[in-house]
């Protein structure tokens, strides 16, 4: 993976794009963590809004990611989950305020992160499975 600093838009969403469902790398140095990070809040800044969905283990990795995705983009939330055992999808629009949780049977694991823009010379596209710890202060 690419490491450094993100000097365009195009680099960043070249950089973001390289993650999908299929191809992961779990083994992300700490540049690389700190240029994915740049890179996604590059795309945010140009996009209205970015709604969350989260495929964790637990449902306490799921809230911790969700918070501090939503910390980083600029969200305040507070969700109340009823309990679920195993993995979950926890999904975040915070245009239309939904958040909700529920069990999950699939394999992948990560955050999508779907960057929303009313008009085109916005950004408008899904990155992801991006890591559930990226905005985690362990990984700073």
């Amino acid at each position: 993976m690419h490491s450094g600093s993100i000097s365009s838009l195009e680099d960043a969403h070249a950089l973001l794009k390289r993650f999908d469902c299929v191809h992961q790398d779990a083994t992300l140095s700490s540049i690389e963590l700190a240029t994915l990070r740049q890179a996604l809040l590059v795309l945010c800044d140009h996009s209205d809004y970015q709604i969350l969905g989260i495929c964790a283990d637990s449902l306490s990795e799921g809230q911790q990611a969700l918070q501090t995705y939503a910390a980083a983009l600029g969200y305040t939330i507070n969700p109340t989950f009823a309990d679920i055992a195993g993995p979950v999808y926890i999904k975040f629009n915070p245009s239309t305020g939904l958040c909700y949780a529920n069990a999950y049977i699939g394999d992948h694991r990560g955050v999508l992160v779907a960057c929303q823009s009313a008009d085109d010379s916005g950004i408008s596209d899904i990155y992801g499975h991006l890591p559930l710890q990226l905005f985690s202060e362990a990984v700073f």
